[in-house]
Parts: structure tokens; sequence; C-alpha cells
């Protein structure tokens, strides 16, 4: 896993409470300072096996993302020209069979993800409600970004 920090890309470590009935964790709690940008809405996607979704960014919003079941491979990548890793690119395993996290990323940082077990059941916070003119998509195979995701 290639684990470069991005300004304002952040993660938070999970603690699952289990026993014999089961488990339970908290994802996101209104009072984390993880959680300031503050809640917009709340949606579910799921992604089978193999299907990439690439890239996706916004231009106001900050986007917190949870995997319920399955796992992925994410990357981030900062398009930001302003920021000091403009231009960086970073990798973390997710999901299943992975230390239970949730990653947060911001404004102007391209997201992506690769599932790779799967079906897979993607939970995503924004900090705002949809807004098309608030979305941007880049080509998963952009020479730019220049990701291999095989």
């Amino acid at each position: 896993m290639n684990l470069k920090n991005i300004v304002g890309v952040e993660i938070k470590e999970l603690k699952n409470h289990s026993d014999e009935r089961g488990f339970f964790m908290e994802i996101i709690r209104n009072t984390d300072s993880f959680f300031k940008e503050g809640f917009g809405q709340l949606s579910c996607s799921k992604v089978f096996q193999g299907v990439i979704k690439a890239w996706h960014l916004h231009r106001i919003q900050t986007q917190w993302t949870y995997i319920l079941s399955g796992s992925a491979k994410v990357v981030l990548h900062d398009t930001r020209k302003n920021s000091k890793t403009y231009g960086t690119t970073t990798e973390l395993l997710v999901g299943d069979n992975y230390s239970p996290m949730v990653y947060k990323f911001p404004p102007g940082v391209a997201h992506g993800y690769k599932c790779i077990n799967g079906p897979m059941l993607v939970l995503y916070v924004t900090s705002g409600v949809y807004d098309l003119t608030d979305e941007m998509r880049i080509h998963h195979n952009d020479k730019i970004i220049g990701y291999d995701w095989l």
C-alpha cells in the first residue's frame, strides 16, 4: 500500500466492538474534528467486483467514505494547483479484511476506487446535498494523472 499524505485527506481508524452476537462500530460523530465540515447528505452505492469508478471530485463539498462490505483499492489524487501536495497520488486498501476506517477527502482531491472483493457496499457522506454543478469527473485513464488501475 502506497500511502502518501495529501493535504486535507484524513483517515479515521474505527473501533470494532464485537462479541458472539455480531459487532457494533461508530463511523462518524458530529462532534469529531474529522467531521467539522458538517452533514449534507448520506448515500449508498453497490459496486460489483472488478468495477473501477474514477475519477470523481467536488468543487465545494467534502466527502467521507466507508466500505460497508466488500473491499476496494482506493486512490486519491490532488488536483489543487495551489496545494503543497499538488499532483500527489495515494492508495489505500479498505473494507473486509483490512483495518476498519473511514476516509475523508476535501474539494479538489480526485477520488476513485476499484472493487477488489465484491459486491461492495459503499456508504458516503457529503458536507452538502447533491448538486450537479459541484461534481467534476475525470476519465479513469486520464493521462495527466497517469494511474494504472490494473
